[in-house]
């Protein structure tokens, strides 16, 4: 099932434009598959699905993402990059990071977070504008905030 559910987002993405999860969803519930939110976003994970300003777009043949550049690296974009592309502030609060970005940059902020591993990080939780990063403690919560704050502005 997952496989056919894999080929199915594959060939809407390939046909028509996709904006958000929630318009992915219903258009494989159309298909036949009914999904939640959170096996939506593992497959996009898993499928290494890029989402820029025009929507959800798959990997080249190659496996690299339209904004991977030359080619060079064969994984998504790195956080540095999608941080520079998408993210617009970084606040703390306890151990929890929240990234503001810009209207559906949140999901490929926290795909990219959740992709490098980062030890402080225990995951995140993405809207449409906004990333929820939950860190072990406020100690290393503050850490994340400064490497992502250092990120951000340069």
């Amino acid at each position: 099932m997952k496989l056919q559910r894999h080929n199915a987002i594959r060939e809407l993405l390939a046909g028509s434009r996709v904006t958000n999860q929630d318009e992915l969803r219903r258009k494989l519930r159309r298909r036949g598959f009914a999904v939640t939110q959170a096996t939506l976003s593992r497959d996009i994970h898993e499928m290494r699905l890029y989402k820029g300003p025009g929507g959800y777009s798959l990997p080249a043949a190659n496996g690299h993402t339209p904004a991977a550049g030359t080619g060079e690296d064969d994984g998504p974009p790195s956080v540095a990059e999608v941080m520079a592309s998408f993210a617009l502030r970084v606040n703390r609060a306890m151990n929890q990071v929240i990234v503001h970005t810009v209207m559906g940059g949140a999901q490929p902020v926290a795909a990219a977070l959740d992709y490098e591993e980062w030890p402080d990080v225990v995951g995140t939780v993405a809207g449409d504008d906004t990333v929820l990063v939950i860190c072990r403690d406020p100690r290393k919560a503050a850490e994340v905030e400064s490497r992502l704050t250092k990120i951000l502005e340069s």
